[in-house]
């Protein structure tokens, strides 16, 4: 992982607020991810963590604050802009096509990206795009898949296609709601597996509750309360934190 301090940060956050009413949602976060990095969120329900990917996404507007990628600043882009430059997200609650088969959920987003236009089904036999497919398929284990109807999978495979969704815009930044929610022991440990194998690609940020699954994946872990940054650090620096321990790893 680059060091942070010697490159400049993939993602940036500066002064970024956001408020719901009389709620403080996210106020005034500083935030800094590196590129290659896989980096986790945590921190109780309300804390503001999907509130502040969203602002990242594009899917809410800041009231103030700056948010960069790449060095650009993008803080009034579109979402569509920032998938377009390389920002990549699956949501908390699963997000598919679920009549149309795995193949096609991918060829979508991969027609998207390659032919710079969606052409839904038209483009099917275009070897590029059929090329691209089956290779995000491989990379998420679900070639043998391809003509299942999507609301036909397990729950598991269900979210690991949300990932080659997301993969098939060829992303550098991939953000991850929540991967492993509702899973089963099994369809856990496949999801970190693919995470890791992703990770060697891409950088990745997560919010993620299951602190085995955080511990075993981030290289540096972010703890969000009340809308703030409570702490960072490596999962021991973390595990030993009294602030998190009081505000959440002492819940529950």
């Amino acid at each position: 992982m680059p060091n942070m301090k010697d490159t400049p940060p993939l993602l940036e956050t500066r002064n970024l607020t956001k408020s719901f009413g009389g709620l403080v949602a996210v106020n005034n976060v500083n935030f800094e991810l590196a590129e290659a990095e896989l980096r986790a969120i945590i921190g109780p329900n309300g804390a503001g963590k999907t509130t502040f990917l969203n602002l990242v996404c594009g899917i809410l507007q800041p009231e103030r604050g700056q948010i960069f990628f790449g060095g650009k600043e993008i803080t009034n882009e579109p979402s569509h802009v920032r998938s377009r430059i390389g920002i990549g997200y699956t949501f908390q609650l699963t997000s598919i096509f679920p009549q149309l088969s795995v193949f096609d959920n991918v060829t979508l987003p991969v027609q998207a990206r390659t032919l710079g236009k969606l052409e839904y089904l038209g483009s099917l036999s275009d070897d590029r795009v059929k090329s691209k497919v089956e290779s995000v398929l491989r990379q998420v284990r679900l070639q043998d898949y391809a003509t299942t109807p999507a609301n036909a999978l397990a729950h598991g495979d269900q979210r690991k296609l949300e990932i080659a969704i997301a993969l098939a815009l060829e992303p550098r930044l991939l953000i991850l709601d929540e991967p492993t929610q509702g899973m089963s022991a099994k369809e856990v440990d496949e999801t970190v597996d693919l995470i890791h194998e992703v990770s060697k690609q891409k950088t990745i940020l997560i919010i993620e509750h299951n602190m085995e699954v955080v511990l075993e994946l981030a290289q540096r872990i972010t703890v969000f309360d009340k809308g703030t940054i409570i702490a960072e650090g490596s999962g021991p620096e973390i595990s030993q934190d009294q602030n998190v321990i009081n505000s959440y790893l002492g819940i529950g």
